[in-house]
């Protein structure tokens, strides 16, 4: 299946300028047809075969730029998925700005988390996307929409989900509803994640960015139980089996991310990858694509099974 790409931008509700926008880039199963358009633009018709197209919407860790989530939006739109990563450059911890999933402090904190969600982006592009012209107009089934996020992209996300009606599955690698003793939440405290739809949550076994991160949860990394594990276990609901704890063996905190930018994020303090980062992403998708098939297209689980067969893997 051929794939393209075109751009489009999203308005923060309650950001301010020049801080207020995020920058999208939709893949989409395409259809080439040789004509004087195609060649004079670059830009190539959606294929009608299969639409509407379920969305999967990409949320990033922090200062992790969108061209690092290509790979895998390829992969899903080869797949059948029209697929969008976006970033938004806004506000981090301390002030700094930088390319942001987008936090709400305020609805993290004890007497709000479970009211809101915790992230503007999201409910943004979904809202951008139905406003959008070009080639995907009127192709897109936005009551049909995944959410993949890594590192605090999929923090916001598993703590977000409920509140959007459109999302019916998510996917998270790298990531945990562990939060934060500056928030005025008790040292080792993991939230219920707000979820109403079945979750992927995957790790990676040599994980040393959130090794890293201990302390900001007011915890000792060497005697602490996996914040991974903990959020299956704990924060994801009892669902017959539709909730997966993947674990790639080898894979790092950044085995999502390809390339893998080292003047920006925290790949500092990552642990070394000791399986083939190329065949962890390669698993990945396939894990994830099938994931998605079962809770966005009703197809059958053999393709997950299967995907998942030399993984480690638990249900709940």
């Amino acid at each position: 299946m051929s794939v393209r790409s075109v751009w489009w931008a999203a308005t923060i509700p309650g950001a301010q300028a020049p801080f207020d926008t995020a920058h999208l880039r939709v893949f989409y199963p395409a259809k080439p047809t040789g004509s004087d358009a195609e060649r004079l633009s670059g830009v190539f018709p959606a294929d009608p075969a299969h639409a509407p197209y379920p969305v999967v919407i990409i949320v990033s860790g922090v200062n992790v730029g969108q061209e690092a989530y290509r790979w895998l939006a390829v992969a899903l739109a080869e797949r059948g998925y029209v697929t969008v990563t976006y970033d938004w450059v806004g506000e981090l911890f301390g002030g700094l700005k930088g390319i942001t999933p987008g936090v709400e402090l305020a609805a993290a904190r004890p007497g709000a988390y479970g009211t809101r969600a915790t992230t503007p982006s999201v409910p943004a592009v979904i809202d951008a996307l139905r406003a959008m012209t070009g080639p995907v107009e009127g192709l897109l089934d936005l009551d049909n929409v995944a959410l993949i996020g890594h590192s605090a992209g999929g923090t916001v996300v598993l703590q977000s989900a409920r509140f959007f009606p459109e999302v019916k599955a998510v996917a998270a690698y790298g990531t945990h509803t562990m939060v934060a003793t500056m928030l005025g939440w008790p040292a080792g405290t993991v939230l219920a994640a707000q979820a109403d739809s079945p979750v992927l949550l995957m790790a990676g076994e040599n994980d040393g960015v959130i090794n890293g991160s201990a302390d900001r949860y007011g915890e000792d990394a060497a005697t602490r139980r996996d914040p991974i594990s903990r959020t299956f276990d704990e924060a994801l609901p009892d669902r017959d089996g539709a909730n997966l704890l993947v674990t790639f063996p080898g894979a790092n905190h950044f085995g999502i991310v390809h390339p893998v930018d080292e003047t920006a994020a925290r790949a500092f303090l990552d642990a070394p990858a000791s399986t083939d980062p190329a065949a962890t992403r390669a698993a990945l998708a396939e894990v994830t694509g099938a994931f998605l098939d079962v809770h966005l297209r009703g197809a059958g689980g053999d393709a997950l099974e299967k995907a998942t067969q030399t993984l480690r893997l638990r249900r709940r």
